[in-house]
C-alpha cells in the first residue's frame, strides 16, 4: 500500500496565529492521475472514507478507469469500481456520491459500447450504483430505451452527477436526451437542451435490449421533471436549459400546512425582454408517483418531441433578476438541512458576486455575504443551518448566520492558495472540510487534481 500522502502532510501559505489557519492535510499524491470529488457527496456515511474519480485531462469522466476511495486517516486507497482497458472516449466511470446512510455510491458510467465515433457522450452515459465492500458489481439504475416505442420509465439519453436525496430514496440527476440530438442534427435546431429528471424504485420498469447496445436494463423508474424548450418566450418563466440542481431538505422543503413537499433547486435559462439569455432560480416540485403522464405529453416523448414531466408536476421560478442592472444567477445551487432556504450566488448592488438565500416559497432574496471581491463558489450547509461553507479569495471560508456585522460572522479557515479550491463537501459530522486543487507535477507543466482534507 502506499502511504506516501504522509508527505503530503503540510500547512500551505504559513501558520497565522493572528486568523488561526486550520492544517492542511495533503491525502492524494499520485503525479500519474487525477482525483476529482466533482461537487458531489463524497464522504462515506462513517467519515471514514472520500470517493472520487480518475478522470484524464483529455477524455474527462469518459477517460476515467475508475472510482476509488481514500481512507481519511491513513491514506488508504481502494478501487470501488474498474473498467478495463479504458480509453479516453470512453467508457469512463466517474462523478461518484456516497449514499447518505449505506455504504454504497452511485457514478457515472458511459455506455459498454464506446469507439472514437460513438464516444462516451452527454447523452450516452447512465447511473450505476455499486457498494464499497462488493466492488466491481455493477446496479444499473436508470434504464435507457432509444428504439421506439420508447418506455415509460425509462430515459433516451444521459444522465449525470447524480445525488441522493437526504433521506436515500431518490436521485436526481442533470439529462440529455439522444433522440433529442438526433433530431437537432437532422433540423439544426438545437433541441439537444439539458434539463433535470429523478429516479426512486416505486414502480418497475423493463426495456428491450438492442443488438447495438444502445438500451440498457434499469432497477429505478426514472422521469423527466423539467420541461425546456428551445426558444423561451421573451419576458416568460420558459427556459432552455436546467443545471446546477440540489434536493430541497430531508424530505423536502415545509409548506404552509406544515406538510413536506419533495422538490430540486435549480438554475434556469431564461430569455428576458431584450432577447439575452439569464440564468434564473428555480424550484421543481415532485409528485409521489412519477408514473402518470402530465399535461404536456407521454412521459417516453415521441420521435419528435421530448420526455415531458409527470402529473403533479410543478415548475417554479423563484428569482426575477433578468431586467436588473445586475441580472443572473448562478453557482450550484445548495439547500439548508431543513429546506426553508436554498442558496445561490448573484451580483450584489455593486456588482459583486455575492452568497444569497431565498425561501422556496419564494420572496425576496437576502444577501449572506458582503466581501469586496467575487465569491468562487463551493456552497455547503451545516447541519444546524447555523453556518455556510465556501470558497472566496482562493481559500476556504465559513460564515454564520446572525445579525452581527459580516466582519464579526465570517472566517478564513485556510490560507490564501496560489491554486484555486474546489468541489468542497462537509463531512456528515461536520468535522472536515475536502476539496480539491491542482497541484503542480516536478519537472513537468502539467497539474493534477489531488485532494486535501482540513479538520474542524
Amino acid at each position: 500500500m502506499n502511504y506516501k500522502w504522509l508527505i503530503g502532510l503540510m500547512l500551505l501559505g504559513g501558520c497565522s496565529t493572528h486568523e488561526n489557519f486550520k492544517q492542511e492535510i495533503q491525502l492524494t499524491n499520485d503525479s500519474s492521475t487525477n482525483h476529482d470529488l466533482d461537487n458531489n457527496d463524497n464522504f462515506s456515511p462513517d467519515g471514514k472514507w472520500l470517493v472520487y474519480d480518475t478522470r484524464t485531462g483529455v477524455g474527462g469522466i469518459g477517460g476515467s478507469p475508475s472510482v476509488e476511495r481514500v481512507n481519511i486517516e491513513t491514506g488508504e486507497i481502494q478501487v470501488i469500481f474498474g473498467v478495463p482497458d479504458n480509453k479516453d472516449y470512453g467508457p469512463g466511470a466517474g462523478a461518484a456520491s456516497y449514499h447518505p446512510t449505506d455504504n454504497k455510491v452511485i457514478f457515472i458510467h458511459g455506455l459498454p459500447i464506446c469507439t472514437p465515433e460513438n464516444p462516451y457522450q452527454q447523452w450516452r452515459r447512465t447511473g450505476v450504483i455499486t457498494y464499497d465492500n462488493n466492488p466491481n458489481v455493477p446496479i444499473l439504475m436508470d434504464a435507457r430505451d432509444v428504439t421506439y416505442p420508447y418506455t415509460p420509465g425509462a430515459l433516451r439519453g444521459g444522465t449525470h452527477r447524480h445525488e441522493w436525496s437526504r433521506d436515500g430514496q431518490w436521485v436526481g440527476y442533470t439529462y440529455n436526451d439522444a433522440i433529442m440530438k438526433k433530431l437537432e442534427d437532422s433540423t439544426g435546431v438545437k433541441w439537444n437542451l439539458r434539463t433535470i429528471a429523478v429516479s426512486n424504485q416505486r414502480h418497475k420498469v423493463s426495456v428491450d435490449i438492442d443488438a447495438a447496445g444502445e438500451n440498457v436494463p434499469g432497477t429505478w423508474f426514472s422521469a423527466v421533471v423539467v420541461r425546456v424548450v428551445p426558444n423561451p418566450i421573451p419576458g416568460s418563466d420558459e427556459i432552455s436549459n436546467a443545471a446546477s440542481d440540489s434536493w430541497i431538505g430531508m424530505p423536502g422543503y415545509p409548506k404552509p400546512d406544515g406538510t413536506k413537499q419533495v422538490a430540486r433547486a435549480f438554475i434556469g435559462k431564461v430569455i428576458n425582454k431584450n432577447g439575452n439569455p439569464v440564468d434564473e432560480l428555480f424550484v421543481v416540485d415532485i409528485p409521489d408517483s412519477i408514473n402518470v403522464a402530465g399535461e404536456f405529453g407521454p412521459l417516453e416523448g415521441t420521435p419528435t418531441t421530448a420526455m415531458m414531466p409527470p402529473k403533479g408536476t410543478v415548475q417554479r421560478r423563484i428569482t426575477h433578476t433578468a431586467e436588473s442592472k445586475y441580472p443572473g444567477c448562478g453557482g450550484v445551487v445548495r439547500s439548508s438541512p431543513d429546506g426553508t432556504m436554498i442558496s445561490f450566488l448573484a451580483q450584489d448592488k455593486n456588482g459583486i458576486r455575492q452568497i444569497f438565500t431565498v425561501s422556496p416559497l419564494g420572496g425576496e432574496p437576502v444577501q449572506v455575504t458582503e466581501h469586496a471581491t467575487n465569491v468562487q463558489g463551493g456552497m455547503r450547509w451545516s447541519k444546524d443551518n447555523s453556518h455556510i461553507a465556501y470558497i472566496w479569495d482562493n481559500s476556504i471560508v465559513i460564515a454564520e448566520f446572525s445579525k452581527l456585522p459580516f466582519e464579526q460572522r465570517f472566517k478564513r479557515i485556510t490560507a490564501k492558495s496560489a491554486d484555486e479550491f474546489s468541489n468542497l463537501v462537509w463531512s456528515n459530522d461536520e468535522k472536515i472540510l475536502a476539496y480539491n486543487r491542482l497541484v503542480p507535477i516536478e519537472g513537468k507543466k502539467d497539474k493534477k487534481q489531488q485532494i486535501f482534507v482540513v479538520k474542524l
